[in-house]
């Protein structure tokens, strides 16, 4: 029997209204990193989604690559969040908030001070950027500073950062936190040794470079409980300069072992094929499903049609959108009606105007936008 994908689901320890989750999406709205009624707004105007993962949230002052983003480390964030669970609530869906530390794709006007940004090793992204200031002061793209390393017993302090952001997330009302385990950022420059070069007990060998990450699991476990506890990971991907490496599969079949042994909420897989990186090789997937007895979800390049068929083969249990719920707040009845979308405009995905936020139209308006002033 086939999966509605739109009816109600228990799906681990979450009772959804469907099996459509809304995905991460950094739009740095934020001036002051506190979460507001727009923020709200926005979040409620998607809550169609049974799940929804908010953007990335920095988990201390020195975890950011992009300016205006929200965090979850001071109590005046804490009470903007319950702004956003509370609109969120109210129609009937449930949310995940995603920690996030950048790692070495930050730059000097990212942190505290003008400092470096931190790393497993002190190897640039040379290629890549952060959103920060320039040498004159100008606001947007800028190559990502030279790292340094972290101390030993830095690399732990991050982990309890994670925790003390977790814990942060559920007073403010999440039903439960992502770790941004994926995209280059600094838990998967831990486990790439082309990235990682340490000779200490997070260096070396696939268990060593594996180590932070459950350490930032662990204490976020410890912090909130494995059922409040997710990871997004990035298999075979390739930015932010990852190099694919030989224990690739052999890491992520490590880690599903791992992950399914502390019963997490769900892992969150991307595809980052639809962000121009590599796809995941074929039976990648069903090989991971072999790996891991929780909840999957996945997100790059879904549509209805390819939701139903991995849902159906049991390959995965949610189906993740992202930039398509930018413009189509209403992107479930979208789906489920056959609805054409609204194209996104990516020159409106960032910045501290709300005109691109929180106007987007829901089927049915003649116009995609509403007027601005």
């Amino acid at each position: 029997m086939n999966t509605n994908i739109f009816e109600p689901a228990t799906i681990g320890s979450l009772q959804l209204n469907n099996r459509i989750a809304m995905a991460p999406m950094t739009r740095a709205r934020n001036a002051d990193g506190i979460p507001n009624e727009n923020n709200a707004l926005y979040y409620a105007q998607r809550a169609g989604a049974g799940l929804i993962i908010t953007e990335g949230v920095a988990i201390s002052d020195t975890a950011k690559g992009v300016l205006y983003i929200p965090g979850l480390y001071t109590q005046q964030q804490v009470e903007g969040w319950k702004k956003v669970t509370a609109a969120v609530h109210a129609k009937g869906s449930k949310i995940f908030t995603q920690l996030w530390h950048v790692g070495r794709v930050s730059h000097t006007s990212n942190q505290p001070g003008g400092q470096a940004p931190v790393a497993p090793s002190a190897i640039q992204a040379a290629q890549s950027k952060a959103w920060g200031f320039d040498e004159n002061g100008h606001e947007g793209f800028v190559t990502a500073s030279q790292p340094r390393a972290l101390a030993t017993e830095e690399v732990a302090k991050i982990a309890q950062d994670f925790a003390l952001a977790a814990k942060n997330a559920i007073a403010a009302g999440f039903d439960g936190v992502e770790l941004h385990g994926a995209n280059g950022y600094l838990i998967e420059q831990f486990l790439n040794p082309h990235i990682n070069n340490r000779t200490d007990q997070y260096g070396g060998s696939m268990e060593n470079r594996s180590r932070f990450l459950l350490e930032a699991i662990d204490a976020s476990i410890a912090a909130v409980g494995a059922s409040k506890v997710a990871i997004r990971l990035t298999p075979y991907g390739g930015l932010h300069e990852l190099p694919h490496y030989d224990e690739i599969e052999a890491t992520y079949a490590y880690l599903a072992k791992a992950l399914s042994d502390r019963k997490i909420a769900y892992i969150h897989i991307m595809d980052q094929q639809s962000r121009g990186s590599f796809a995941l090789p074929e039976g990648f997937l069903e090989r991971f499903r072999s790996w891991y007895d929780g909840t999957i979800i996945l997100a790059g390049g879904m549509d209805r049609e390819k939701s139903e068929r991995l849902i159906n083969a049991g390959t995965i249990d949610i189906a993740a959108f992202g930039e398509a719920f930018i413009s189509n707040p209403d992107l479930v009845d979208r789906l489920q009606h056959h609805w054409p979308l609204t194209p996104p405009q990516r020159d409106l995905h960032y910045g501290l105007t709300m005109h691109g936020y929180i106007d987007w139209k829901t089927y049915g308006n003649k116009a995609a936008l509403c007027e601005t002033e």
